[in-house]
């Protein structure tokens, strides 16, 4: 505002100052509240940008390429293998699969023959190695006889599985299944790998066609391991985003210690629930991370350690909260000591073990 304006105001007396004043009042207090929005807005931005797999729910792939803090606090033990740790290495067979004597011929001090001498004795070493790695082709003929009296040709069926003129095997087919399933590989890195080792090329149509084969033959086992899933006293369930032609969905894991259940699904939340049919029939603990559908079933509820790890990291580096690193670090004496009593503690523990 203008010292002449300013004037014009304070010359009209205490009625327009008044109200000038309390205008200007208004204006403060709005935009104070503002700029506290803003703040707020501003915190809540920066806390999202630092967010990464360490302190929040986002999953690994997310981070940016950098080196994350750890989650475990620093130990007092040596880096490498533990005292009373038990090792693991190469061991000698005793029946190994080829044997070969390297013999002595000659003496190496006074060259004369030792050819007809008997051994005393041997050093043993032994490799491990592959056999030549060659692909073994078998041909089926079935025979056609002409019956002599009745005139009937009779044909001799061919093996169970064997319907084409010329196929791949079932141990073939389980490799292609085992290293783009499990192994991740993707088709044309496991046809270039094919050809690569055996000199054969699979073609993506071959592969995804054993992945179907081994889908069918699984659908058994799957429902079994469903079946035993509902009737354990624990269970973990979790859900993680993934693309399925080009599409968003959501990759839904029941699994205890000994059984995993897969089942991908467009949906996150309960109608995928009710669709893969476990959580409706589950009456024992379902561990998760707090997702609100997983409340929506009668069982009992325990929220997962991993996940609050993550958000106690979050609390601190956000806000840098000390009483958030303490609980980090009482939960994570809390596993060990869960892990040294095998899982169980007993009600006489000393609590000062933890504080």
């Amino acid at each position: 505002m203008s010292r002449s304006k300013l004037r014009a105001i304070f010359e009209a007396g205490f009625e327009a100052v008044f109200a000038f004043v309390s205008g200007q009042d208004k204006i403060i207090s709005k935009q104070s509240k503002e700029i506290l929005s803003l703040k707020k807005r501003i915190k809540a931005l920066e806390d999202r940008l630092g967010q990464n797999s360490t302190n929040s729910s986002r999953p690994p792939s997310s981070d940016w390429p950098k080196k994350r803090k750890s989650l475990r606090g620093k130990s007092d033990k040596a880096p490498g293998g533990q005292i009373g740790h038990k090792g693991y290495n190469l061991k000698m067979v005793e029946d190994p699969d080829h044997t070969k004597v390297h013999k002595i011929y000659t003496c190496s001090s006074c060259g004369r023959s030792l050819e007809n001498i008997p051994a005393a004795g041997y050093r043993r070493r032994q490799v491990f190695e592959l056999p030549p790695i060659k692909i073994e082709v078998t041909e089926h003929r079935a025979e056609e006889k002409t019956c002599p009296h009745c005139g009937t040709n009779n044909q001799a069926p061919f093996p169970e599985g064997v319907t084409q003129p010329s196929q791949y095997g079932p141990r073939i087919k389980a490799i292609a299944t085992y290293l783009n399933v499990y192994q991740l590989l993707p088709y044309e890195r496991a046809s270039e790998l094919f050809y690569d080792l055996f000199g054969i090329g699979l073609s993506t149509a071959t592969l995804v066609n054993a992945n179907r084969t081994a889908f069918e033959a699984l659908k058994p086992s799957e429902e079994a391991i469903k079946d035993k899933i509902i009737s354990s006293p624990v269970v973990h369930f979790d859900e993680t985003g993934l693309y399925t032609e080009g599409k968003r969905w959501w990759l839904h894991v029941a699994s205890t210690d000994n059984l995993t259940y897969y089942a991908p699904h467009p949906k996150r939340g309960k109608e995928a629930t009710e669709d893969i049919d476990i959580l409706p029939h589950f009456y024992g603990v379902a561990v998760h991370d707090g997702w609100a559908t997983y409340f929506k079933y009668g069982c009992s509820h325990a929220l997962c350690n991993a996940h609050h790890l993550r958000e106690l990291q979050g609390v601190e580096d956000f806000y840098n909260q000390k009483w958030a690193t303490d609980m980090a670090l009482l939960l994570v004496k809390i596993k060990e000591a869960v892990d040294k009593e095998s899982g169980v503690l007993s009600a006489s523990m000393n609590k000062s073990k933890f504080f």
